[in-house]
C-alpha cells in the first residue's frame, strides 16, 4: 500500500522524524528549494515546517493533494490560515512546546542586564580584586523593580510566576480580562501605566495584524529612560527605527531582542552598533527539550492522515 508523502522543510528532532518515517514517505526539501519541487508538492499529503517556510496561497496551489500543514512550533505567522481554510487543509502546531525555554531566555537576559559579572582567568592582587568587586556592585535587585508583562498568555504567565518568586512588583497588560487565579500575583495595568512604570518590560503578544509596530515612537517615549525592553515574541511588533531613536536618546535604557523583522536582518538594521541594543538570533526555543516537544507535531500529522481528529489544531 502506498504510503502518504510528507515534505519536511526544516529540522526536526531525530526521534520524531524517525517515528514519522516509519509511517510515511518523508522527503526533505529546504524552503528555498520548494520552487523546484513541483512534482513532489503535487503529490504531497502533508507539509511539516518550522519558522522560515512561507505557506501561502501560491504554495498551496501547487499542492492540490495536501491534507495538513504542520508547524513544529508555536506561532503561525508564516502560515496563511485563511488560505488553508478555503482549501480544506488542516493546520496543526505545538502551542505550549517551548514556553519554559522562552521564559528561561527572558530571565537570562534580565540577569545579564541587572547583575554585572566577570569570570576570572588569573589570580588577582588584593587591590585589583577589591576594585573589581566595587565595580560589579549591581545598582538594584529584582525585588526592588517593576516587571511589566505585555501579554499574559502561556509565556507571560510563566514570567509572572518567576518574577513573583523574586518578589518583584509585577504588572501585566492584556486584551483579555484574566481571572485572578491565573495571574500568579500580577496586577492588571492599562497600556499607559505599564509603559510608564515598568523597569523591565517584556513582550509576549501574538501575530494579529493590529500588533504591527505596536511599539513605536509614542510607546518608547512613554517608557522610563532606564527601562530594560525585551522582545521574545514577534519581530514586527516593534518599530526598530523608533527603538533605535529611543536608545540613542536614552543611553541608560537597554533593549534585548530575540526576534526581528526581517529575519535574518541585514547590515542596514538600525540597531546594529548601538551599545545598548543586544540582538540574539531567535534562540528562545533553542533547547533540546523544546525542539523535541515542537517536533512531535508529527503525531498530529499522522492523526490527520489517518482520518483522526488532531489534538492541537489551528484550522
Amino acid at each position: 500500500m502506498t504510503r502518504p508523502l510528507v515534505i519536511q522543510t526544516e529540522d526536526l528532532d531525530a526521534s520524531a522524524a524517525a517515528w514519522l518515517a516509519e509511517r510515511c514517505e518523508v522527503q526533505r526539501i529546504a524552503p528555498d528549494a520548494l520552487a523546484g519541487a513541483g512534482d513532489r508538492l503535487a503529490r504531497a499529503s502533508a507539509l511539516v515546517v518550522r519558522t522560515y517556510t512561507r505557506v501561502d496561497e501560491a504554495l498551496l496551489a501547487r499542492a492540490p493533494n495536501l491534507k495538513v500543514v504542520a508547524r513544529a512550533g508555536v506561532g503561525l505567522d508564516n502560515v496563511d490560515l485563511e488560505a488553508c481554510r478555503r482549501r480544506g487543509v488542516r493546520v496543526v502546531h505545538t502551542p505550549d512546546a517551548n514556553g519554559d525555554a522562552v521564559a528561561e531566555l527572558v530571565f537570562a537576559m534580565i540577569f545579564d542586564a541587572i547583575r554585572p559579572r566577570v569570570f576570572l582567568d588569573r589570580a588577582l592582587p588584593l587591590a585589583e580584586w577589591s576594585t573589581l568587586r566595587r565595580e560589579l556592585i549591581a545598582p538594584r535587585e529584582l525585588n526592588d523593580m517593576t516587571v511589566g508583562i505585555y501579554g499574559l498568555g502561556r509565556i507571560g504567565k510563566r514570567i509572572a510566576r518567576i518574577a513573583g518568586a523574586f518578589r518583584a512588583r509585577v504588572l501585566y497588560h492584556d486584551l483579555l480580562d484574566m481571572p485572578e487565579a491565573v495571574r500568579h500575583g500580577a496586577t492588571p495595568a492599562g497600556r499607559e501605566q505599564i509603559l510608564a512604570e515598568s523597569d523591565i518590560l517584556t513582550v509576549h503578544i501574538d501575530n494579529r495584524p493590529g500588533n504591527r509596530h505596536l511599539f513605536s515612537d509614542a510607546a518608547f517615549s512613554a517608557m522610563r529612560p532606564g527601562v530594560l525592553f525585551i522582545n521574545a515574541s514577534r519581530g514586527f511588533v516593534v518599530d526598530h527605527d523608533a527603538l533605535a531613536r529611543f536608545l540613542r536618546k536614552a543611553p541608560g535604557a537597554r533593549a534585548m531582542l530575540d526576534v526581528h523583522d526581517p529575519e535574518p536582518f541585514g547590515p542596514g538594521c538600525p540597531l546594529l552598533g548601538l551599545p545598548n541594543a543586544h540582538l540574539s538570533p531567535h534562540i528562545a526555543a533553542a533547547t533540546a527539550r523544546a525542539h523535541a516537544n515542537m517536533s512531535w507535531v508529527v503525531r498530529d500529522v499522522w492523526r490527520v492522515l489517518s482520518g483522526e481528529a488532531p489534538e492541537n489544531v489551528a484550522v
